[in-house]
């Protein structure tokens, strides 16, 4: 065993992120030494509910913005951080977050650094947030933008700007697409998927969760050559809880979010989306 040292404070941080009892989550850094990704892999390995979202707990505070032009067809999401919830309230705060997403959606920006550089009223939107920075007294950045482009793009603020989503769909907008695209945008923002479906997630991905069944499997005294076969079934619920499109769709759980969008036109699917949380 491992003789690092782990601080009462990093036992606490990986409680709070991932919902472990004290003495589970002491154990788990040192099993991994210090290494938080490795120590709540290791809480999974031994069967811990790890609670979900747990980027979204250690957050800095901040707004999100989310907006598409005029004929849907392309969206932008923002991230504006504060240091305080207080700023993060400000409607001098929210709304200069509004007028630089603006900017950002038509001048069609692609990294937080070509967005500073763009013009913001006789200056540059970097110059603009520095004039912020020395008028609230504290720090505020951008932490994230990110665009989505499709035949039909909608935009959905949640929670008090705390989550804003981006949901790109096949079909061009109507008024029944876009009603389809909120409700998608709603289950995008509640229950945070990795990837669009399972052809969508990383190979990467796969592969940790699968080491993850097999030695899930192998500790509770399954013969190793099963391993395989019930690993293939732990994959496909991941896929279906972790997925957008294989989802039970929040407003009717009777059936799935792809089954849902293809009620409302024939062929309609999600092509693209983004989510992005205050602190995520």
């Amino acid at each position: 065993m491992s003789t690092v040292t782990i601080s009462a404070a990093e036992v606490n941080k990986l409680r709070q992120q991932t919902g472990a009892g004290m003495m589970d989550c002491r154990k788990a850094l040192i099993e991994s030494n210090g290494d938080f990704e490795n120590a709540i892999d290791y809480l999974r390995k031994k069967g811990q509910k790890v609670a979900a979202n747990r980027s979204d707990r250690d957050a800095k505070e901040g707004v999100v913005i989310a907006k598409a032009n005029a004929d849907n067809t392309y969206g932008v999401v923002l991230n504006l951080t504060s240091e305080t919830d207080f700023v993060a309230k400000n409607e001098e705060f929210i709304e200069f977050a509004n007028q630089v997403t603006e900017i950002a959606l038509e001048s069609k920006v692609t990294s937080v650094d070509d967005l500073k550089a763009a013009a913001m009223g006789g200056a540059t939107v970097g110059e603009k947030l520095l004039e912020m920075v020395a008028k609230i007294g504290e720090k505020i950045d951008f932490a994230r933008l990110e665009q989505v482009a499709a035949d039909c793009v909608i935009p959905y603020i949640h929670s008090g700007y705390r989550i804003g989503v981006l949901v790109g769909l096949n079909q061009a907008a109507t008024e029944a697409i876009s009603d389809a695209g909120r409700d998608v945008a709603m289950q995008i923002a509640a229950m945070n998927p990795m990837a669009i479906d399972a052809d969508s997630v990383s190979p990467e991905a796969i592969a940790r969760e699968k080491a993850i069944a097999i030695e899930q499997i192998v500790a509770e005294g399954k013969p190793a050559d099963m391993a395989e076969k019930i690993a293939a079934g732990k994959l496909n619920k991941f896929f279906k809880d972790n997925t957008l499109l294989p989802q039970p769709f929040v407003k009717d759980g009777s059936k799935s979010v792809g089954d849902y969008l293809k009620s409302v036109s024939n062929g309609l699917t999600v092509v693209s989306f983004q989510r992005v949380a205050v602190g995520g």
